[in-house]
This record gives C-alpha cells, sequence and structure tokens, in this order.
C-alpha cells in the first residue's frame, strides 16, 4: 500500500506531472513554493496533525457530508417523483466523485493548499484568494449555524418544548463547541464513527417505523410534473447532500498520505449515494406523497421521538445535567457532523493565523489560546445567526447555492483546467476530458445561478418569522 505511485492517480484523471510543478511559486505567496506543506515539518513536534489514516478521513467525510440531507430526501421525492429524483442522486453522486478526485489532484499538485482560499490564490492571485475564502468561511459558518438549528429542534421534540428553544440553541452552541476544542482531525475522528453508526440505525429505524405503520393505499408518483421553481428548489435540497468539497483540502492536508485519498472519497461517495437513494426512495414509497421533512416527523408521535433520539448514542454533559429535571438527552449525533464543520471552519482560520510560527506545534498559550478563541468566536457567531435570521433554511439554500456549488463542481473544473494548461488538444482522451470538464463547469454554473434565482424566491416569499423566539417549528 505504501509503495502506489501518486504519479498513477494523477494519470487517470488526465492530470500530468512536471517536474516544474514542485518549484512553483503561487501567485501572491512570495516565496512560498507549492511543496510547502500547511503544516511544515513535524519531526519534532509536540502536536502533530498529519496523523490520519485514508479511511479515517473517508469516516469524517461521511458523518460531515450525511447528517442534514439524508431524512429529507423523501419530501423531495415526493416534489419530483421517484425517477427523476433517483437519476438527481445517481447523477450528482457521479458528479461530486469525479470533482472530488480532482480536488485530490489539485492538492496532490500543490501540496500547500489548505483551503480554496489557497486555491483561489493560484488561479486568480490575490483576489482570488480574498474572494474564495469569504466565501469558504461564509458557507462553513451558515452550516455550522443549520447544526445549531437542527439540533435546538431535536432537543425540542424529545422534550415535547419543555424549554424555551434559545435555551436549548445555546446548549447546542457549547457542545458544537466543547466538541470541537481537539485541535487535530485525528481526535475527530473517533466521533465519527458514532456518527455513523447513529445516523444508519436512526435511517433503518424510520424506514421500519414508516413502513409497518403504513396502511391502506400509499399514493405515490413515479414522475411527477412540476414547475422549474418548485423542481429545482427540491433539486437544491438534494444538491446539499453532495457539496461537502469545501471541507477537502483541510482535511487532506491532515492524512498521512494524500495519494490515497480516492479510497477516502470512494468510501464516501458509495456510501452517502446508495444510502441517499435506499433511504428516500423506500420511505417516501411508504409514507406518500405527505411524507414530512425530516422524514422522523411522520412516523407517528411516538416512533418520531424515538428516531429523533436514536441519533444516539447519548452522553451527558455538564450543561444537560442542568436540564436533569426535564430528563434530557443530548442527541450527540446532532452535534457531531456540526463538530466537524466547525472544527475544518476554525482550522483554516487557525492555519491562516499562525501558518509557519512554532505556536501552531506547541500546547503553549498562543497556541492553545488561539484555538479556544478562535472556536469560540465562530460558534456564537454561527449561533446569532441561527437565532437572528427570519427564513433561515432559505438563507442557508442561498449561501450553498453561490458557494457549495461553485466549490463543488464548477471550481474543480477550473482547477483541471489549470492543471492542463496548454495540453487541452494534446491527445485524444485529453480532448475529452476537456470537453466533459467545460461541461461540468457550465452545470456548475447553471446550478450556482438557477439555485440563486429559486433560494432567493423563496427567501422573498417566506412569511414573516419572529427572531430569538422561543417557539421552535418542529
Amino acid at each position: 500500500m505504501g509503495n502506489e505511485d501518486p504519479e498513477r492517480h494523477m494519470a487517470a484523471s488526465g492530470v500530468q506531472q512536471d517536474d516544474s510543478s514542485s518549484q512553483y511559486d503561487a501567485k501572491g505567496k512570495g516565496s512560498k513554493l507549492a511543496n510547502d506543506d500547511p503544516f511544515g515539518s513535524e519531526e519534532v513536534a509536540e502536536v502533530k496533525y498529519r496523523t490520519m489514516k485514508w479511511w479515517h478521513c473517508g469516516m469524517l467525510m461521511i458523518a460531515e457530508n450525511i447528517s442534514l440531507g439524508i431524512l429529507s430526501i423523501p419530501s423531495t421525492i415526493a416534489v419530483l417523483g421517484m425517477v427523476p429524483a433517483a437519476i438527481l442522486i445517481v447523477f450528482l453522486g457521479v458528479l461530486s466523485w469525479y470533482t472530488g478526485f480532482i480536488i485530490g489532484q489539485f492538492k496532490l499538485r500543490y501540496p500547500h493548499v489548505h483551503s480554496m482560499g489557497d486555491a483561489g490564490e493560484i488561479l486568480f492571485g490575490p483576489v482570488g484568494r480574498i474572494v474564495l475564502e469569504i466565501g469558504q468561511l461564509l458557507l462553513l459558518v451558515f452550516v455550522m449555524s443549520s447544526h445549531i438549528l437542527t439540533a435546538t429542534i431535536v432537543l425540542s421534540v424529545l422534550t415535547d418544548k419543555a424549554v424555551c428553544g434559545i435555551v436549548f440553541g445555546v446548549v447546542a452552541l457549547v457542545i458544537c463547541f466543547l466538541g470541537s476544542l481537539p485541535r487535530t482531525m485525528a481526535r475527530v475522528y473517533w466521533l465519527s464513527l458514532i456518527s455513523f453508526a447513529s445516523i444508519f440505525i436512526t435511517t433503518i429505524v424510520t424506514m421500519v417505523s414508516i413502513g409497518v405503520q403504513s396502511k391502506g393505499p400509499i399514493e405515490f408518483e413515479v414522475v411527477r410534473q412540476v414547475s422549474f421553481y418548485e423542481g429545482f428548489l427540491a433539486f437544491t435540497n438534494i444538491m446539499f447532500g453532495f457539496i461537502a468539497h469545501v471541507t477537502f483540502f483541510g482535511l487532506i492536508s491532515e492524512t498521512q498520505d494524500p495519494e490515497f485519498f480516492p479510497r477516502s472519497l470512494a468510501m464516501l461517495q458509495i456510501t452517502d449515494t446508495v444510502l441517499y437513494l435506499v433511504s428516500g426512495l423506500v420511505i417516501y414509497r411508504y409514507a406518500g406523497a405527505d411524507v414530512q421533512s425530516p422524514a422522523p416527523s411522520s412516523a407517528g408521535p411516538l416512533m418520531k421521538k424515538v428516531c429523533y433520539g436514536l441519533a444516539i448514542p447519548t452522553v451527558r454533559s455538564p450543561v444537560a445535567s442542568y436540564f436533569h429535571s426535564y430528563r434530557i438527552d443530548i442527541p450527540f449525533k446532532v452535534f457531531i457532523a456540526g463538530i466537524v464543520v466547525g472544527h475544518v471552519a476554525c482550522k483554516y482560520v487557525y492555519v491562516r493565523i499562525l501558518r509557519g510560527s512554532s505556536h501552531m506545534h506547541r500546547n503553549s498559550f498562543v497556541g492553545i489560546g488561539t484555538w479556544v478563541g478562535i472556536g469560540g468566536l465562530l460558534w456564537v457567531v454561527a449561533w446569532v445567526i441561527a437565532e437572528s435570521i427570519p427564513g433561515f433554511n432559505d438563507l442557508l439554500s442561498l449561501i450553498s447555492a453561490l458557494f457549495g456549488s461553485t466549490m463543488s463542481f464548477a471550481l474543480p473544473a477550473v482547477f483541471w483546467l489549470y492543471m492542463n494548461k496548454g495540453k487541452y488538444f494534446s491527445t485524444v482522451s485529453k480532448m475529452c476530458l476537456t470537453v466533459m470538464n467545460l461541461l461540468i463547469f457550465a452545470i456548475g454554473c447553471f446550478m450556482c445561478g438557477a439555485g440563486l434565482y429559486v433560494s432567493g424566491r423563496a427567501l422573498s416569499e417566506t412569511a414573516s418569522e419572529s427572531s430569538w423566539s422561543c417557539s421552535v417549528s418542529t
């Protein structure tokens, strides 16, 4: 395994290595070369970051990617119909697999890249760095906000809204912040194992519960006729389950063998595509056109709580013990995916500030204090966003359409075109790959434009909702 040649992976995507790439001086980086690793030498480091195996990376990507999307897929199928939804799920699975692979190749070509901002500087200079690093941070913080909101809803369901929703929001904020405190991804990996087990069990129980409770003829449609607005708004729900690419550079940077990233990617794409497809179709088939989102809400009052509670194993935290009289167990699965996203966001800022400093590899006051301060700041900002913005889910769709589709689909095609500059028509296979990547770029731009239109329209049509309210919609 350790002798596998990374150049073979490069060749598989049509990317050709050349000796000059290792000496490439990235635009705007001054003397920093492309082989300048984000974490530098770790031979005698007190804190080491490049410690993950490829399967650690794959499990982290699964934990981060699957959580929010999977139980909303059935309601999306109810809008589109079974066949179109299945085709779109498979299409996005294949497309995101290829674009993720290209991100891995770009990382191998330019090992110093740790974020979309670093990649943007290579492609477009300092302006590219600024635009992409702002976009990446915005997307990550809004996804963090979405996890806080989801956790608040789950806690409200489990307790029959026994406490004000804002209190549950604070509970979610504190737990996510504490979970993000480890400075290395390898330590967060163990949480991802719990995450996958719990979301898998939750999905199975939801399917079985809805299937058992299903009575009489169930109305379902193989194909539905919908307007472009309704159809594409539903499509963005599926797309949201495939836009984890913004975290890939950071995750690859903490693996021992970045050339094995294709294995991590295959682990992610096979798992999420199969789970989305099977769970979505089965739940829709037995719940019918009235299936709710998220799907456990269609399992009846009791099983709804059971399914949400199975986003366990439940662990008690100091915060949860304060509410012991209300019998609150914290469903930790809800938080784990948010913790992974939050860790990537914090690590991006952390590396941006301390890159090249010895404090990054030491348990010094500066090193630890900077990490804790960044984590606290970003999670508080995410919580404020979740509590403050009416129609938050529609705004999240807007941000996802703008930055998620761009960074997950359009931008990787640009990476390929950049790495193969001057060789587009050198061979027949290269010509085919060039056309394919131009097509992928066009698809990514269309997703961005159409996504902005439908999510912006949905945001404008959203009924007025009060911010900072104790009421939580479940």
